[in-house]
């Protein structure tokens, strides 16, 4: 990825999608964007929270990070990059709802199965 890209998706892009799924979510989940740091170290977007019980589903407390494939960050920066990106920011409350049912993943709890998950190369298809 073009290192243009990465900064222009860290500054535009990635603070919308952690807007996006704050939203979907009670105060008690929270998003944080951790920039691109070079090559291995992709832009992600954390999402973490305090368990809401003791008896949450999962017994790990909400500890995800979502990473984009580059070639999809690139594809962003053309000329359908906007309405593509639109779309996805749509599509984000049932993205995350079908995550959770291929992931140990509970966001009504704030609990997982794994002590951290990493859900990566994703697209931006809505």
């Amino acid at each position: 990825m073009r290192p243009e890209s990465a900064v222009r998706f860290d500054k535009e892009f990635a603070p919308r999608i952690a807007e996006a799924i704050g939203a979907c979510f009670a105060k008690t989940v929270h998003t944080e964007v951790l920039p691109y740091g070079g090559h291995g170290q992709p832009t992600r977007v954390r999402i973490h929270a305090t368990p809401l019980d003791e008896l949450g589903y999962y017994a790990h407390p909400l500890n995800l990070y979502l990473t984009w494939d580059s070639d999809e960050i690139e594809r962003l920066m053309g000329e359908q990059g906007t309405a593509r990106f639109a779309g996805y920011l749509a599509a984000l409350p049932r993205k995350l709802k079908a995550w959770t049912q291929v992931r140990e993943l509970d966001f009504l709890t704030h609990t997982q199965g794994e002590p951290v998950a990493l859900l990566g190369g994703l697209d931006f298809e809505s």
